[in-house]
């Protein structure tokens, strides 16, 4: 973004290359309504939230012949339209790479994270699944979000997110890893259906350290994912491996 004095949006770039940030220059003027930005960090970037007039939004998309917001729309809507801006200044994080999602998730479990679902003054929920409550059987655990309808089991957890209905079995160790949960829970009634396949979840023994585990994921006794050999990109049979981050 480049705003003027008043704070009206007069120029907009959709991910500029870093070499045409010194052409851009600036995004608020000296002296503009919405204040100075800090020497360091002289750029306004798009969150992608828009609002518009209704009939406003039929004109434009009917003149641009265009779907693109950041590249086609919103830059032909300034030829036409007074544009304004609403200037975020809270918590905001990208997670439009395999890395940048693992790092934010991560970032949630840390003391000191810019960022808490658990806020008062503004408190995040979601939507009612009317699961039990957690269970833990002699785990350790530290910097952990662990969510409901989970039963771990003699395991240790540290610096992780746990998601719903997730089963840890006896002995797994999770570090620095984001396992999504899963959708339903699965019974010892389960197993004709199973087959040879491991109980969905964590296996005994497990050992997993910057893992991204989808839902109903499967991961069987003894399994060790570590990326020990620091590989940064990998496809394999069930795992991929992005920017140094193993996702099952």
């Amino acid at each position: 973004f480049r705003f003027d004095e008043g704070g009206q949006i007069v120029a907009f770039e959709e991910k500029p290359k870093r070499e045409r940030l010194h052409d851009i220059g600036r995004s608020m003027p000296v002296g503009s309504m919405l204040g100075n930005a800090p020497p360091d960090k002289p750029f306004v970037a798009s969150m992608g939230v828009y609002v518009f007039s209704r009939d406003v939004l039929f004109e434009v998309l009917a003149a641009a012949n265009a779907k693109d917001f950041g590249r086609e729309i919103i830059p032909a809507a300034l030829e036409r339209y007074r544009v304004n801006s609403f200037l975020f200044r809270g918590y905001w994080a990208d997670v439009g790479t395999v890395d940048a999602f693992y790092d934010a998730n991560i970032m949630l479990t840390h003391p000191g994270s810019p960022f808490k679902f658990s806020d008062p003054r503004r408190p995040i929920y979601t939507h009612p699944r009317f699961l039990p409550a957690a269970r833990f059987s002699d785990c350790t655990v530290r910097e952990a979000i662990i969510a409901e309808g989970c039963y771990l089991e003699r395991c240790a957890i540290e610096g992780s997110i746990i998601g719903i209905r997730t089963n840890v079995q006896n002995g797994a160790t999770i570090r620095r890893s984001v396992l999504l949960g899963a959708d339903y829970f699965e019974s010892d009634d389960d197993q004709p259906a199973r087959g040879d396949n491991p109980r969905l979840g964590i296996g005994r023994d497990v050992v997993l350290d910057r893992v991204i585990v989808d839902k109903n994921a499967r991961i069987g006794d003894g399994a060790t994912l570590t990326n020990a050999a620091r590989v940064e990109e990998a496809d394999g049979d069930g795992y991929y491996i992005r920017s140094g981050v193993v996702i099952v």
